[in-house]
């Protein structure tokens, strides 16, 4: 049986809004993540999260403390990842429409407000309650993936 896929994400906060992306492509589907992706054997973990924020949104991090351990999982193919979500800060760029996804993977990605998150379809589900929480670690239960919208 394989092993769960690792990922990290990144919680950047600017003006007390979030940083989410949109990783599909021509806008197939309204679902939104916090910017990140897959762990690359022998990188650390804030190695992996640097490289994936700049690939996805063209930003250099400084990679905080740990905020959120999150899992999900698809009972139909047996799909399991676990995220491990950390709270960085923009060292160095701003957000271009221009910028391209070298993998073509993240197509959209914006700062959204707490009140602004209640209109749009994301997930963790806890992420609003981490990213402006001041608590320390949080962990989510295995949860369902989400399936893409079909339009």
């Amino acid at each position: 049986m394989p092993s769960p896929r690792l990922a990290v994400r990144a919680i950047i906060m600017q003006d007390d809004k979030l940083l989410l992306v949109n990783a599909f492509p021509q806008d197939t589907d309204d679902l939104w993540c916090a910017p990140g992706g897959g762990v690359e054997l022998g990188s650390s973990l804030p190695d992996n999260l640097i490289r994936e924020v700049y690939e996805e949104t063209g930003l250099r991090i400084a990679v905080g403390a740990p905020c959120l351990v999150n899992e999900f999982h698809n009972p139909e193919d047996r799909f399991h990842q676990v995220d491990l979500y950390f709270r960085c800060t923009i060292l160095l760029g701003t957000l271009d429409d221009t910028w391209q996804d070298p993998e073509e993977i993240v197509t959209r990605r914006r700062f959204v407000s707490r009140t602004e998150m209640t209109g749009l379809r994301f997930k963790p589900d806890s992420l609003p309650a981490v990213a402006w929480g001041e608590a320390g670690i949080s962990y989510d239960p295995l949860e369902l993936l989400v399936k893409p919208r079909l339009e």
